[in-house]
């Protein structure tokens, strides 16, 4: 399939299709590696900050998603009326930062606040690497490009774990924050050497206060972009459930800590395949019949593990294997679900995907929090959590056709 061709009001644009992916999936795998190479870590990190406490030591992961999460709103803004480049060059530079301060943290309140401040600067690399990709693609095409974008982006939580286990293996636990500020580094060096600013002059925003509610009532106001968001928010919510109890499933259910990192990367693994599947149907089937069906497929297989752990039958290769297809699920629905709740709102693609991203990100933290902190010594609390938040995915979406699934459609955009 040839490379999806741009926006047709878009200039001449000196990077490749290819280096252009790349680009934006390593935006996205900053988040991925600020989140899922210090699992293995967890454990480690309690120990020499002094937290006892498993259940407490998933606030060093839900904290980074919190600050990730809350100031998404400050960058559409500021991405609008300042251009792409400059905020993301500063945003990543301040992650570098940040990185290097927790690895000096010394007690659980120190972390806790270099993880929020870190996962403030990388809030950017949520909205601008949306909103870049929306600077030059829509419709279908943006689905395909994020998905090509999700599929490197998806290497990143295979690797991840191992990434982190492998640097402690040479160094301490604070290793891993020395690697994230140092890769931080390199590609903010990449965006300034060769990512061009992609948003058009014509469509800088002032930042008033005025033109921000209208763009917000315009998000939020949309039946599409607030019911895909709110189905983004409810379906990562079941993702920071699994993040946040996957070690201690491992290692105190199980009791394989030595398979984490393995099956860790087949379950994101299987999200990966799920995405590249994405990007070769996408534009043939559309965004509503993928996406749709992953929604039905992801509440069955979470229905039947939930079945099993209730009932007693939970074992390392049903969790795995049930996982693994429960992700594929999430896997073609999550960008999708993305595009869509971008189509309407386009013509303010900054700001537009910082009110999404606030709203599915702090969303599906808080959802991940109560999911992770329920765990009792058992997978029921995941397994059910997934089933809970898929039903009420279905919900959403159902409400946003008005009972109609599988159909095409073209939203009207948003008017001021």
């Amino acid at each position: 399939m040839n490379d999806p061709a741009p926006r047709a009001d878009t200039p001449r644009f000196p990077v490749g299709f290819r280096e252009f992916v790349g680009i934006i999936a390593s935006l996205m795998a900053i988040n991925a590696l600020g989140i899922d190479s210090m699992l293995p870590a967890l454990p480690a990190m309690g120990h020499a900050l002094g937290i006892p406490d498993e259940n407490q030591r998933q606030w060093i992961v839900a904290a980074y998603v919190f600050g990730f999460g809350a100031t998404q709103l400050i960058y559409g803004p500021l991405a609008d009326r300042y251009g792409r480049k400059p905020i993301l060059v500063v945003a990543l530079s301040l992650f570098a930062l940040m990185s290097v301060v927790c690895a000096f943290a010394w007690d659980f309140q120190s972390i806790i606040i270099a993880r929020i401040l870190q996962g403030v600067a990388a809030a950017a690399s949520r909205v601008l690497a949306v909103s870049i990709v929306r600077d030059r693609y829509d419709g279908r095409q943006m689905a395909r490009v994020m998905s090509l974008s999700f599929i490197v982006f998806l290497g990143v939580p295979i690797l991840a774990p191992s990434i982190g286990q492998i640097i402690m293996l040479v160094a301490p636990w604070r290793g891993i924050f020395l690697f994230l500020a140092l890769f931080a580094a390199l590609v903010v060096a990449w965006a300034m050497i060769r990512l061009p600013e992609t948003l058009h002059p014509d469509d800088r925003r002032p930042i008033v206060m005025r033109e921000i509610a209208g763009a917000t009532r315009m998000v939020l106001g949309n039946r599409y972009s607030l019911g895909y968001t709110l189905a983004s928010t409810l379906i990562f919510g079941s993702l920071m459930g699994f993040i946040n109890s996957v070690q201690q499933i491992f290692a105190d259910i199980f009791h394989a800590p030595q398979l984490f990192t393995i099956v860790f990367a087949c379950v994101a693994g299987s999200m990966g395949v799920a995405s590249y599947a994405n990007s070769r149907i996408v534009e043939r089937l559309g965004t509503r019949r993928v996406s749709h069906s992953a929604l039905i497929g992801f509440i069955t297989f979470s229905a039947i593990h939930t079945a099993i752990a209730f009932a007693g039958y939970e074992s390392i290769w049903s969790f795995s294997l049930l996982q693994a297809l429960t992700m594929a699920c999430f896997g073609l629905a999550g960008s999708n679900f993305g595009s869509m709740a971008m189509e309407p709102v386009g013509h303010i693609a900054g700001t537009a995907s910082s009110i999404q991203g606030f709203v599915s990100t702090l969303g599906g933290a808080l959802i991940g929090i109560v999911i992770g902190q329920s765990f009792d010594g058992t997978t029921r609390a995941v397994t059910a959590g997934y089933l809970i938040v898929g039903l009420l995915a279905l919900v959403a979406v159902l409400v946003t056709e008005r009972g109609r699934l599988f159909r095409a459609h073209h939203p009207v955009p948003a008017a001021a």
